[in-house]
């Protein structure tokens, strides 16, 4: 079996510089997992969660709906002492995201982890900012879909599948 690999050159990795083309290219990877993750993206309204029996609860927030494109919130609320899951006002990661159904790209608005070095705001150099926080969007998406979550119509589908689905996009 192949191993998986990301379809930007490695040369990428180790000069850190990222061009314009690549971060469409990575926005691009980025809406079609988003769309693997939420296959009903451009109907649902509202707030939505991922169930998976053993895992945390992915949750997905519908902000805005137009014509051409989704604002949305991608989170986890994790339980308190109580067994309780409550909306926290840092939740992390949060990834606060654009959908750009026309173009088939994903632009990250805001995003907020503490696992990875990165800054919330970008600054100069924006470019590389940008591919980083793209980056960890596009690691998680690829994660809660191999995991099996889901949200809408394709939950029928096995964690297989849906690794199957993303494999060629990956390699």
């Amino acid at each position: 079996m192949q191993a998986l690999q990301y379809p930007w050159g490695i040369s990428l990795f180790r000069s850190g510089r990222p061009t314009v083309g690549d971060l469409m290219s990575l926005c691009e990877e980025n809406y079609r997992a988003l769309m693997r993750l939420v296959p009903d993206l451009r109907r649902i309204q509202g707030d939505e969660r991922s169930v998976l029996q053993g895992d945390q609860d992915l949750h997905l927030e519908i902000m805005e709906q137009a014509p051409y494109t989704t604002l949305l919130r991608l989170t986890y609320y994790f339980p308190y002492e109580d067994g309780l899951v409550h909306r926290t006002m840092d939740p992390d990661p949060d990834a606060l995201l654009r959908a750009y159904h026309d173009a088939g790209q994903v632009e990250v608005l805001n995003l907020r982890q503490t696992m990875l070095p990165i800054q919330n705001h970008y600054r100069h150099p924006a470019l590389e900012t940008k591919w980083k926080v793209n980056l960890f969007l596009s690691k998680w998406l690829i994660f809660c879909v191999t995991q099996g979550h889901s949200f809408a119509a394709r939950r029928d589908l096995s964690v297989d599948s849906v690794a199957e689905a993303l494999a060629p996009t990956l390699l």
